[in-house]
């Protein structure tokens, strides 16, 4: 098995297969169809050569002794099949799940919360052992942290992450682990994350960043009271027609900022970064539609570039509007080809 770096350099582009394996109620109650070995198949022959898979596990596990039903960890293990099938890198984190760890990074939780985390990665390491480096382990997905104090809540969480996986040997005892930075935000990073856990073995660990930026373009769906919606992004996608929906911060400059502060935290340091999530909707309303979707495009391959060019492997985050999961027909031609440019695939 190799290092970090050896192993985030054997693939470019990521896929997130969300509302799915992590859907509160199971696989299918947020709307997606159960993940089949054609749809990653059909992912793999798209571009894309590694997948995210967050999943949840809370609801598929005794409230009191944290087993996790064997039905489960059998469905999840298929799913990574799929992926290995496919010779794809396959990313399985502990999702939202209820929020168990994401909303309680606190120093009275902490205990109840170390347990439950060594609890299920003791399991989900042990039934998924014997797959080779290609599979990769997530500890977490967006924790809520915000301050110093709850920063050393995460690293404890991330330490018995790390320290669960390790125990049950085999790959596990050396197989690249990811750890989720502060609220996955880079700016925050800068000055809470200070040092890197513990491991066993060297140069085995990645970091991971999310990246909705600017939110006014990337997650509002309605006029927040700090900021309006932006439709339109980038200096040379500006509207005429609805200029009060034009980005007034955030654009490629920010990028630019954003990539080379994550790249001079972790990159130059030898530690890759896998840009979980990234995203941004394609709108119904604006009035100058073309030039809104020609904008998101453009907003698509300028992270996808960017990130790679500053260390950081894009996973873009889709929840069945890239491709259809049924059919299998491309739903957003326009944003896979963005992507793929991005990514110097096409």
């Amino acid at each position: 098995m190799g290092t970090a770096v050896e192993v985030a350099g054997k693939f470019t582009l990521g896929l997130n297969i969300g509302n799915t394996l992590e859907a509160i109620g199971g696989e299918t109650f947020w709307g997606n169809p159960m993940i089949t070995q054609a749809f990653v198949d059909k992912a793999k022959a798209l571009g894309f050569d590694a997948i995210r898979l967050p999943c949840s596990w809370d609801q598929y596990s005794d409230q009191d002794t944290a087993e996790i039903q064997a039905t489960w960890l059998d469905r999840v293990k298929e799913v990574v099949q799929y992926c290995i099938n496919a010779d794809m890198y396959v990313f399985l984190n502990i999702h939202w799940d209820g929020g168990w760890l994401e909303k309680n990074v606190t120093e009275d939780k902490k205990d109840a919360v170390s347990d439950k985390q060594r609890a299920f990665w003791e399991q989900i390491a042990t039934h998924l052992r014997d797959f080779d480096e290609r599979l990769l382990f997530a500890s977490a997905n967006e924790p809520n942290c915000d301050t110093e104090e709850q920063m050393a809540v995460l690293y404890e969480y991330h330490q018995t992450f790390i320290d669960a996986v390790r125990s049950t040997g085999g790959r596990n005892a050396y197989r690249v682990l990811v750890l989720q930075l502060p609220n996955t935000n880079i700016d925050l990073s800068s000055t809470l994350w200070t040092k890197m856990p513990d491991d066993t073995v060297p140069d085995r660990l990645m970091v991971e960043p999310h990246f909705y930026s600017p939110p006014n373009f990337c997650i509002l769906t309605e006029d927040a009271s700090w900021g309006k919606m932006f439709f339109y992004w980038g200096k040379d996608y500006h509207s005429t027609i609805e200029p009060d929906r034009n980005a007034t911060w955030g654009e490629e400059d920010h990028i630019d900022q954003q990539m080379q502060l994550a790249n001079d935290l972790f990159a130059s340091k030898g530690i890759p970064m896998l840009l979980g999530e990234y995203g941004a909707p394609r709108r119904s309303n604006p009035l100058d539609l073309d030039l809104h979707l020609a904008s998101r495009a453009h907003w698509m391959k300028y992270v996808t570039q960017k990130s790679l060019e500053n260390g950081l492997k894009p996973f873009f985050w889709d929840i069945g509007d890239l491709i259809d999961r049924s059919t299998l027909v491309v739903k957003d031609q326009q944003g896979l080809d963005a992507l793929l440019e991005g990514a110097g695939k096409k």
